[in-house]
């Protein structure tokens, strides 16, 4: 019998281990086997084929425990080109069904679907179809989450997994949401979820059943009114329509792990160096400035600290970015740590058309802007390696 999926506008469509089912698509002696995307022996995975999962292998999980979990997996390197491409495709999928598609990710969004019921007569329907073209244009598997609200459709989409679909009725929404674990929220991880426990609070039942107040003093005002409401299946997101590729990006962002832990403050500096160009250069293809530059440090032990400070004026600047990112970097006071990994990341973004820059008394009318333009015309003509700060000349990459 068919789920009554009356008043259940929201979709969340999100695809089945995507990177891994995409790269081994065309490679039909690998389905059904142990297979991880990921980098090398010091990254981490980026996805895995549900039979490497049975193993333990989970996303985010560092590659050396993921091989230590499965032996016999097989490892392949990212192919980002394919990933995207077949990203917007479905996105393109999606979109021939409603207007209203809001991208999560690369492999998943929520759809509004009521003004697309008179041509597809049910919410069902329409999860059905999506799952049906996207096995037959991609090759690969998707699941559907069916209900009210956003966040009761992500859950019933990660019910549905792999390959299936799955309708939360409107009047069965507390049944469906109590007996779930606290953290199986949207926005509950692992500090919050720990707040709860301390409580004595192991299901959403529980926190539904507990006085808001009681929440609010736990986890703020703000945060414990909304956990308590989620609990009752009460959701005030909202879909926003969103293109992907042409939505203007919140931040722009680059990191490095080391091929081996690294505990020499100039050689972070020298990364930092070039993650700041590689950032700056992406923001001036972009067309875009920011204003805050976050820096993030993963230590051996994957212990993450994430430090950022916000500029009086927007730059893309490599010289400003790393003047940033390096302050930032000695203000944590670090010696001889062993650091994993480091990244550069610049957030609140803008249109450079329509950034302004309070200029200095006695400044250049032509400085730092002029040669970064300079050097995008001579890598743009001659490759990535014709021009780089000096510093980067002087050693290899660690």
């Amino acid at each position: 019998m068919t789920a009554d999926d009356t008043g259940c506008t929201i979709l969340h469509v999100d695809m089945d281990a995507f990177y891994a089912s995409v790269a081994i698509r065309d490679r039909p002696e690998l389905q059904g086997q142990p297979v991880i995307v990921g980098g090398g022996n010091r990254g981490v995975v980026l996805s895995a084929t549900y039979a490497a999962r049975q193993s333990g292998v989970r996303s985010a999980m560092p590659m050396t425990r993921a091989r230590r979990l499965c032996p016999r997996a097989l490892v392949i390197a990212p192919d980002f080109e394919q990933f995207s491409t077949v990203s917007s495709a479905i996105m393109e999928t999606f979109r021939s069904v409603t207007p209203l598609v809001e991208p999560l990710s690369m492999d998943e969004a929520f759809l509004e679907v009521k003004g697309s019921l008179r041509r597809f007569d049910s919410s069902t329907r329409i999860g059905e179809h999506l799952r049906a073209r996207i096995a037959d244009e991609q090759r690969i598997t998707c699941s559907v989450g069916v209900a009210a609200t956003t966040q009761v459709a992500k859950l019933a989409s990660r019910r549905a997994k792999p390959d299936g679909l799955v309708v939360v009725p409107h009047d069965e929404v507390t049944a469906f949401l109590h007996p779930l674990a606290v953290e199986e929220l949207w926005g509950v991880g692992e500090k919050t979820a720990a707040q709860l426990h301390r409580l004595g609070l192991r299901t959403v039942g529980d926190i539904a059943h507990t006085q808001v107040s009681i929440m609010q003093r736990a986890l703020g005002p703000v945060v414990g009114a909304r956990v308590h409401a989620m609990a009752w299946g009460s959701d005030q997101h909202t879909i926003i329509a969103r293109r992907g590729a042409d939505e203007p990006e919140h931040s722009i962002g680059a990191d490095e792990t080391f091929s081996r832990d690294v505990d020499d403050a100039a050689i972070v500096l020298r990364e930092l160096l070039r993650l700041s160009t590689k950032v700056a250069a992406r923001m001036r293809k972009a067309c875009v400035k920011g204003r805050t530059v976050t820096i993030r440090v993963r230590f051996y032990d994957f212990t993450t600290f994430t430090r950022s400070r916000t500029l009086r004026d927007a730059t893309d600047l490599t010289p400003e970015i790393y003047a940033t990112a390096a302050g930032l970097f000695s203000a944590l006071g670090l010696q001889r740590a062993r650091i994993r990994m480091v990244g550069v990341r610049v957030e609140n973004l803008c249109d450079s058309a329509t950034a302004t820059r309070q200029l200095l008394l006695g400044e250049r009318q032509h400085g730092w802007e002029d040669a970064e333009r300079a050097v995008d015309r001579a890598v743009h003509r001659f490759g990535g390696a014709a021009v780089r700060p000096a510093t980067l000349l002087k050693t290899s990459r660690p």
